[in-house]
């Protein structure tokens, strides 16, 4: 019986659940006050948030000493403060922000005209107008100004404070029209784009590194008040261990409408904060303000297989033997997961956009679904590389 005992314990610390998650837990964890002592740099805290005056900081960068002890504030604010920090005027160049901001509205009318644009994560598709991989296509279309952008000393150093060197960035642009509705409160990238029965299966330790592979962040492009419905935020949130599944339960769905908060961002600000951070887009009550961020969502390095893989090429030779072989469904299902792209990303969101989810169909799913019918191979291959290829840059 101990030994039962001690297996039913150790499978309920392993494995969390949305139905054991206490609400008390994650109250006190966001009553933590702020101490400003802990983070010398920052120029004040509001709203429980860290505000590092950037223009104040930028002729004490030279000093290596004052770069790492920023990185260390920030890194601790992320992993063990309020979890959010903003950069006021991190950007000071509003011209070729505005550049930008007009290369994005030009990007924005054709996909409009186009009708290639829709699909959102947590607002409903054509509330908002999203732009994906703002990054590439910034690039291509104007190699100057992309390169004056993302040469911003605080947005590099705050990706490496918290990922280390070689970090990847991506971006997309979310213009939050008037009359926008907020969105949802959740967490983010990577098991925050995931549904809660999906990210029961993931072990405990997963939901604590799941936080460490990702930082999220923005730069305001217009000015935002707070009508304009900037990002509503939880300091401390991103400390409770079970979040990504507490977020889909009312009860905390409530506490955070109730205890959230909202700073106004200049623009040229840039907001930064764990991906474990409970937050969501603000209502734009506004009639007049579109309210336009560039979304960055840094990567580690480290989130990569050691190998190249032909999935593709490997599905379409495995497909047959798994029509012709008896084995179980478990069975069956050990050996998809072994040779299919289990996960969603990355994609091309443009061709392959979240609709009516959180993630686009994965490879894995589609060769789940192929077997489920028996569909004939050559069906199973054309769907494959249909799928494929909106996957491409």
């Amino acid at each position: 019986m101990q030994k039962r005992d001690r297996s039913l314990h150790l499978a309920s610390k392993t494995f969390l659940r949305a139905e054991d998650c206490d609400l008390s837990d994650l109250a006190t964890l966001c009553e933590a006050v702020t101490d400003p002592a802990d983070y010398p740099l920052a120029a004040r805290i509001e709203k429980g948030i860290l505000v590092y005056d950037c223009p104040a900081l930028l002729s004490r960068m030279s000093d290596p000493a004052v770069t790492e002890t920023l990185m260390a504030e920030w890194a601790d604010a992320f992993a063990n403060g309020p979890g959010v920090l903003v950069l006021q005027g991190a950007e000071p160049d509003h011209a070729m922000i505005d550049r930008a901001s007009d290369l994005f509205r030009d990007l924005i009318d054709r996909q409009n005209r186009d009708g290639t644009g829709g699909g959102d994560h947590f607002a409903k598709p054509g509330a908002n107008d999203r732009l994906w991989n703002s990054l590439e296509k910034h690039c291509l279309a104007d190699p100057e100004n992309f390169a004056r952008y993302y040469a911003n000393p605080f947005l590099a150093l705050v990706s490496q404070a918290w990922l280390g060197p070689y970090y990847q960035m991506t971006a997309q642009l979310n213009v939050v029209n008037p009359g926008g509705a907020a969105q949802s409160p959740h967490r983010d990238y990577h098991l925050g784009f995931q549904s809660a029965e999906a990210v029961a299966r993931y072990p405990a330790h997963v939901h604590l590194f799941s936080p460490m592979l990702t930082l999220q962040g923005a730069i305001a492009h217009v000015d935002a008040p707070i009508e304009s419905g900037p990002t509503l935020l939880l300091p401390h949130s991103q400390k409770y261990p079970a979040g990504y599944l507490a977020t889909s339960r009312p009860d905390f769905r409530d506490y955070f409408h109730a205890h959230a908060v909202q700073l106004p961002l200049k623009k040229g600000d840039m907001l930064f904060f764990s991906p474990a951070l409970f937050h969501a887009a603000g209502t734009n009550r506004t009639t007049d303000i579109k309210r336009m961020v560039n979304l960055f969502q840094v990567s580690s390095a480290y989130g990569r297989a050691m190998e190249a893989i032909d999935r593709t090429g490997m599905c379409k030779a495995l497909y047959p033997a798994l029509l012709a072989l008896n084995l179980s469904a478990s069975e069956a299902a050990y050996a998809v997961a072994a040779t299919a792209e289990g996960y969603s990303f990355p994609t091309n969101l443009d061709r392959d956009p979240p609709l009516g989810g959180l993630a686009p169909k994965t490879q894995a799913a589609l060769m789940h679904e192929a077997l489920a019918a028996r569909w004939a191979p050559e069906v199973f291959n054309a769907a494959l590389d249909a799928q494929a290829a909106k996957r491409l840059p």
